[in-house]
């Protein structure tokens, strides 16, 4: 009898997994569908021995301490800051926006002053800001939103900006300073051998078993548990009940080269040309020395994996009616982006799993704590053994 089922060994499976183990002497079964851990962040070597990333690239940052040093206890880091140039009108120019940016698109010497003037002569005055063009216009005006979002965002999420919630852009700032780091977050750090290396040594404990290659829908009604933690599509947990969630998808087509080095930066963004979105080189961001160099060029698709909720007023609605279904589903835990659908950082979902082991220990505890009627030792009390850590 295991106490949890969780279903989907990426982040938030993996690290409840983890605390349930260690510290609640937790009998864990986790289970995914592909054949790896660390789900969408799993990273290999390759044929040519040069580490990637599957499933596109994933930068780790977080403003969190207690997020930082939760994963410290199981990698070691490489300091290191996200950059990001974008192709635009033939030069590749900081990303975001910032004081070059502007200086090199338009051949000029502002500084940090007039640069923000500029800006503001650019911007129009949008009383309620209500989509992603609203949010970039207001900004910075509409020559820089064709120049670097509009198309941008068309081909990611395969509708204009106007048909979007503001949240989409909301997450891109605007610079009159020469920062060209595209994340300001207090940590920011790669796992030093790797995302995969790191989910190994989270899950490596013997009160979690880890089935690969199962779909939860053949095993569940054969496998005994007392919980669920559901990781997966929230709408394929209730068989689409109310209608299928939308997601933008992608397909990554990986190329290893014979060069040293093959990008200006680690990531290159193709707002206005070729039907990528952008190009990552591996080696960039993790720091290994090889002759050869390994990219991504990501497409985005309608169908496939899910990877982003389409933010529109109209998914929000039809997820709210299967969240309702979900809180009142007892005994079963849904949490992480496909979960609640909401597109998070890495960091938030870490953050967002232990809240929820926090809550699901702060119950058992609760009960324990509840006297029998007769004053004895309560059930719970003898079922789940003390934690000497918390003594």
């Amino acid at each position: 009898m295991f106490d949890y089922l969780i279903v989907g060994a990426g982040f938030a499976g993996s690290v409840l997994a983890e605390r349930l183990a260690t510290r609640s002497n937790k009998k864990v079964l986790i289970l995914d569908k592909r054949n790896h851990i660390a789900g969408n962040a799993y990273d290999h070597y390759n044929e040519e021995g040069i580490l990637v990333h599957k499933y596109g690239p994933h930068i780790f940052h977080t403003n969190s301490k207690d997020v930082f040093e939760y994963l410290s206890n199981f990698t070691d880091w490489r300091p290191y800051e996200h950059r990001v140039l974008a192709s635009v009108d033939g030069q590749m120019v900081p990303m975001p926006i910032n004081l070059d940016t502007i200086n090199k698109l338009y051949g000029l010497s502002l500084n940090s002053f007039e640069v923000e003037q500029f800006l503001e002569s650019l911007a129009e005055q949008i009383p309620v800001i209500k989509t992603s063009e609203d949010v970039v216009v207001s900004k910075v005006g509409r020559e820089l939103y064709e120049k670097f979002f509009r198309n941008y965002t068309r081909k990611q999420w395969g509708m204009d900006p106007s048909e979007l919630d503001k949240s989409v852009t909301s997450r891109v700032p605007t610079r009159t300073n020469r920062d060209d780091r595209y994340f300001t977050d207090t940590y920011q750090a790669m796992p030093l051998h790797g995302y995969t290396r790191m989910f190994e040594r989270m899950l490596d404990h013997p009160n979690i078993s880890i089935m690969l290659n199962t779909d939860y829908h053949d095993v569940v009604d054969f496998i005994p548990f007392k919980e669920i933690i559901f990781t997966g599509p929230v709408d394929e947990y209730f068989d689409f009940k109310f209608g299928k969630l939308p997601y933008r998808s992608l397909e990554f087509k990986h190329e290893t080269l014979n060069t040293e080095k093959f990008l200006a930066a680690p990531v290159v963004n193709y707002p206005n040309e070729h039907l990528y979105t952008r190009i990552t080189e591996f080696k960039a961001l993790t720091g290994q020395q090889h002759p050869k160099t390994s990219v991504v060029y990501e497409y985005p698709k309608a169908e496939g994996d899910p990877y982003y909720p389409i933010p529109r007023l109209e998914n929000a609605e039809l997820y709210n009616m299967y969240k309702k279904l979900a809180d009142e589903t007892p005994n079963v835990h849904f949490v992480g982006r496909l979960a609640t659908y909401k597109y998070y950082n890495m960091d938030q979902v870490v953050a967002q799993a232990l809240t929820l082991y926090k809550k699901l220990t702060d119950k058992v505890e609760k009960v324990a704590d509840k006297p029998s009627i007769t004053g004895s030792t309560s059930i719970m009390e003898k079922l789940v053994p003390r934690d000497p850590a918390k003594e």
